[in-house]
């Protein structure tokens, strides 16, 4: 029996994770990327530490609006820096941190339920 959610065309589906990529709507990506609901881009960064606000600028004008960022810290979850807490609250952006791997599975589960959510996801061995 298939038990694959039904995702509307175009959407950013996470297939597979690990070898340092992603498999995302059948399209590979090296290394950690920022994924909204239509599109994914690289991330230049190698760990959660190296994370800014900066690199998050896209959500700001994403559509649809992101109501959700997950964010996959690597192999376990890490703290993330006040200064991206208080801009994506400031953004109204809520914020959840995990390991990549919870990440990746929660970003299908809420995207097959149409929530409004990105993920970063630090690319995981």
């Amino acid at each position: 029996m298939d038990i694959t959610p039904l995702i509307p065309a175009g959407r950013q589906l996470i297939q597979k994770y690990g070898n340092g990529d992603f498999v995302i709507a059948e399209v590979r990506h090296t290394g950690s990327v920022l994924v909204c609901q239509q599109e994914t881009v690289s991330l230049e960064i190698e760990t959660i530490a190296d994370l800014t606000l900066d690199h998050l600028e896209p959500l700001k004008t994403a559509e649809p609006s992101v109501e959700l960022l997950l964010i996959g810290c690597g192999q376990s979850m890490a703290f993330i820096e006040n200064d991206i807490r208080d801009g994506l609250k400031s953004w109204g952006i809520g914020l959840e941190a995990m390991d990549t791997g919870a990440a990746c599975r929660t970003f299908n589960v809420l995207l097959s339920e149409e929530r409004r959510v990105a993920a970063v996801l630090i690319a995981v061995d």
